[in-house]
């Protein structure tokens, strides 16, 4: 029998003899994990056995790179995977550490519905403390903040997230919340913002993380950017990233000259609603933005030039510009997700 397939998905795989990241169709097995060029392939690029392996998360050994899990072989050979967001990587995480532990104990591998409890473990799981942190109702309120004639939008400060870990009882004192919050900073689910969090970051202070009024932070996945004087064009190209992210991950889209697909990394944002896509294998700025307000989005079972696809689960965006953008998701789920959230969007935002 075949080793049952337990996730798959695109992740950016470093590679193993050039220091290059390229997105990769990535299958984890009960014993293995598969990685191929293309989802459509027949034959995987490689094959990295779980017997033995060691599972690292997060990794920091790639400075700005966030969200990326590390798997050592037992003939110590390391493998790198970046995830898209924080969710996706630690859902990865969950399963192969399950299936190493399944290997190590001669066990099948079998999903259990766990309650989850409101309170947060002795030992503090930073990952849950970040998704409790950005509760829109319960979490962390983000603020645009001024200081020395710039505007820091979707941030807070350092003294309010210690005050939130102190009434959320996460911590017991203030001391307890630097230091949390501190490996929350070191560990990328925090960013500094503004001269003094990004000094005290880089070392010149007692402690990375400050609790502090005038020391501003932001979470990496939001829509944090910083404006002074500008031009009236940096202003409206910044508008675009006012709205609050409501989905994101890895499609595949259609180049609009040579007509070739490529994994990209998309973000959906609302009011204003944007969608934009990142290169997977790094790059702070988009490739591209789609302006969904008054959009039209509809599954199709062929693109443009009215050829089958190779796989199914394609779906269309139409503009209020008339611009046609072809995109194809990984299941019919997910295109159905990402179909509900984009008319969500193009409904409600600016």
């Amino acid at each position: 029998m075949e080793p049952k397939r337990i996730r798959e998905g695109y992740l950016v795989k470093k590679g193993s003899l050039f220091s290059t990241w390229k997105p990769m169709w990535v299958v984890l097995l009960e014993d293995g994990i598969e990685f191929y060029k293309k989802k459509i392939d027949n034959s995987p690029k490689g094959m990295i056995p779980l017997k033995g392996s060691t599972l690292t998360s997060p990794c920091q050994d790639f400075g700005k790179r966030m969200f990326v899990l590390k798997i050592t072989t037992t003939k110590q050979q390391d493998h790198f995977f970046q995830a898209a967001f924080l969710e996706e990587r630690d859902a990865w995480v969950r399963d192969i550490k399950k299936a190493i532990k399944c290997i190590e104990g001669g066990q099948k591998f079998a999903r259990k519905s766990t309650r989850r409890s409101i309170r947060l473990p002795e030992t503090v799981d930073l990952g849950a403390l970040y998704l409790c942190m950005k509760d829109p109702e319960k979490g962390i309120k983000e603020l645009n903040l001024e200081k020395e004639k710039k505007v820091f939008n979707h941030c807070f400060t350092g003294s309010s997230v210690i005050d939130w870990l102190i009434s959320n009882k996460s911590v017991r004192n203030r001391q307890e919340g630097l230091m949390i919050s501190a490996s929350l900073l070191s560990e990328g689910y925090l960013q500094p913002a503004g001269d003094l969090s990004k000094s005290a970051a880089d070392g010149t202070a007692e402690n990375p993380f400050l609790d502090n009024p005038d020391a501003f932070y932001f979470f990496p996945d939001s829509g944090f950017f910083c404006e002074g004087n500008s031009s009236d064009e940096d202003v409206i190209l910044k508008e675009e990233f006012r709205g609050v992210i409501i989905k994101q991950g890895c499609l595949l889209k259609q180049g609009h000259r040579r007509k070739n697909w490529k994994v990209r990394k998309f973000i959906l944002r609302e009011d204003p609603a944007y969608l934009h896509y990142y290169d997977p294998a790094g790059g702070e700025d988009p490739l591209g933005a789609i302006h969904l307000r008054g959009c039209v989005v509809t599954s199709v079972e062929s693109n443009h030039d009215g050829k089958k696809s190779d796989d199914e689960n394609l779906f269309e965006i139409i503009t209020a510009d008339e611009v046609h953008y072809y995109l194809q998701a990984a299941t019919p789920k997910e295109r159905t997700e990402w179909i509900k959230a984009i008319q969500v969007a193009s409904r409600t935002g600016k």
